[in-house]
């Protein structure tokens, strides 16, 4: 197999998770090409991992959708006040609170700030996740197998515990997973178990649900240009990051926001549930 190509420029962020600011290029993830038809409008909407990459371009989707949304995220508040400013921009109301949604108390309080701010809920997006590079098995620490899963997993269910008081007849669930669920990746071994998880997650949750008609899914994401990439890799290979889909690339955040506004659409996806899609750059996945 011939080496891959690099698809961008070599860099490297210390910091987890990472900035989108300090990419370069820079994701697209403001959505500016994208034309809107109405469809979520007057809907609420909370993002947690809001701020950048594909959680910002799903906000600012909504947001020029017509639904007003309240981001979720760590500690990237520079991202998430210029996504909040864009979503300002589509003449959509935003908040954006900070905190660790793998702890259960902050998951609770946000989810209770957000709704205040937004008057109510109608749709959630559990996007928020970090990931970490470890060559052996033997060697991921305790600890950073407990975090991941704290925020991959148990914060989806913290947040979406919270949320579910608020949601009525008609609201959409929308988790993000990840091709590795289904490919696996033996680099990222405690990553790619959450992410099946939220598979078995979101078709349980979805059953659990139907007779409240509300609709449970998901979007497994393949090799995405976003800020977690240079905050996982090294340069080498944040460089050739996405070489190997089919397409060559690496998908943009961009890119990936309309599955999540198909499943938040009830004129689009309303007999859709328990189901995931796959922005993925042509892998062929079952599942």
């Amino acid at each position: 197999m011939p080496e891959a190509k690099e698809t961008r420029p070599r860099q490297h962020q210390e910091q987890q998770p990472g900035r989108e600011s300090a990419m370069r290029p820079p994701p697209r993830s403001r959505m500016e090409n994208y034309r809107a038809s109405g469809r979520l409008t007057g809907r609420r909407a909370i993002v947690t991992g809001g701020d950048s990459g594909i959680g910002r371009a799903v906000a600012i989707g909504f947001a020029k959708e017509g639904a007003d949304v309240a981001i979720l995220h760590l500690e990237e508040h520079e991202d998430a006040a210029e996504t909040r400013r864009l979503i300002e921009a589509c003449g959509r109301r935003c908040t954006a609170i900070a905190g660790d949604i793998g702890d259960p108390a902050f998951a609770r309080r946000a989810v209770e700030e957000a709704v205040r701010f937004l008057g109510g809920l109608d749709i959630l997006v559990n996007n928020a996740a970090e990931q970490h590079i470890e060559k052996e098995f033997a060697e991921i620490e305790d600890a950073q197998v407990e975090r991941t899963f704290r925020t991959n997993i148990l914060g989806m269910f913290w947040v979406t515990r919270a949320a579910l008081p608020h949601l009525g007849e008609g609201a959409a669930i929308i988790n993000t997973t990840s091709i590795t669920a289904y490919k696996g990746n033996p680099l990222l071994i405690d990553y790619a178990s959450t992410k099946g998880a939220i598979v078995a997650f979101t078709r349980s949750l979805s059953q659990a649900l139907v007779k409240r008609k509300i609709r449970v899914n998901a979007v497994a994401p393949g090799p995405i240009w976003t800020p977690l990439i240079p905050a996982s890799f090294d340069a080498e290979k944040t460089a050739k990051h996405g070489a190997q889909a089919e397409m060559e690339r690496p998908g943009e955040p961009d890119e990936v926001a309309p599955s999540y506004i198909f499943l938040a659409s009830a004129q689009d996806s309303s007999y859709i549930s328990g189901q995931v899609l796959h922005p993925n750059g042509g892998t062929v996945v079952n599942g």
